[in-house]
């Protein structure tokens, strides 16, 4: 006759069997989960304008930020309910965190503009790699999270280049549609009437942050541009908002180099930052 303890072990050992079978079965039963999709190869990554529907834009401000200048736009802004995106020259950003700080408080977009504002065309992976790097690098210290986006000087970038940026920053390249000439100083009245002139829904406007007649400009410029309905977002809202267009009007996607591009730009003190909008998190 069996011991208690032998049948015991006996029924263990069946009950064990059975529940290995009946746990292969439900697992060939079961879809393994879908691998993580992969970008399409086919989204933009460089911009001038963006396909919205309504009188979305986005204004930018380049080569700040300034000790002086750059808090008067701020304040501008502010009176105004506007919010903008700055690309940042890291020479100034790191100068001037609290500039970076407050206009991220404040609900501004931050952007990276190089270091020392060269011409990326004209130059080896690893020197435009090092412009990006230390930018980002600053911008980090400033507001506790990295730029989501670029804009090279002058607008100067091949297409190769904003391939291998963006998939090793992960930066959207960021280029425009007006272009005031502003750099040019032409006087705050004619800036108004360009910017004014040459907006249109989606549009990406250039400016400087770093321009005394540029910021008197834009108390009437934005007046101006609420006037006839527009509302302001910064670039990444407005990329958020793109809609599909036909092929032949397509305005994202490997968006056309400007054929004016704003001039170097002296640096000038910039504000510290905050972490916050158009950053991402180290």
């Amino acid at each position: 006759m069996k011991s208690s303890a032998f049948v015991r072990t006996r029924r263990l050992a069946q009950a064990g069997s059975f529940f290995l079978f009946l746990r292969a079965a439900l697992s060939a039963q079961t879809p393994a989960p879908p691998a993580p999709a992969s970008p399409s190869p086919s989204a933009p990554i460089s911009y001038s304008a963006v396909h919205v529907d309504g009188p979305y834009i986005a204004m930018t401000f380049d080569d700040g930020p300034s000790a002086k200048l750059t808090p008067e736009l701020l304040d501008i802004l502010a009176a105004h309910h506007i919010h903008a995106t700055f690309f940042v020259v890291g020479e100034n950003a790191i100068a001037h965190p609290e500039i970076l700080q407050r206009a991220v408080r404040e609900g501004h977009e931050i952007g990276n503009h190089s270091w020392s504002h060269p011409a990326f065309a004209k130059m080896s992976d690893a020197k435009v790699r090092s412009e990006l790097q230390k930018t980002d690098d600053a911008i980090r210290a400033a507001l506790g999270g990295r730029p989501v986006l670029l804009r090279p000087p002058y607008g100067s970038i091949t297409l190769r280049q904003k391939r291998w940026i963006n998939q090793e920053f992960g930066y959207r390249i960021i280029l425009w549609d007006v272009d005031p000439l502003d750099w040019k100083r032409p006087g705050p009245s004619v800036i108004t009437s360009r910017i004014v002139k040459e907006t249109r829904p989606g549009s990406i406007i250039l400016s400087h942050d770093i321009h005394p007649g540029t910021i008197k400009a834009m108390p009437e410029t934005f007046d101006e541009l609420q006037a006839k309905g527009f509302k302001f977002v910064t670039v990444s809202e407005l990329i958020a908002m793109g809609t599909p267009m036909p092929p032949k009007q397509q305005l994202g996607s490997e968006g056309p180099t400007p054929l004016s591009s704003p001039g170097a730009a002296t640096p000038s003190p910039s504000p510290a930052p905050s972490a916050g909008a158009g950053l991402t998190t180290p």
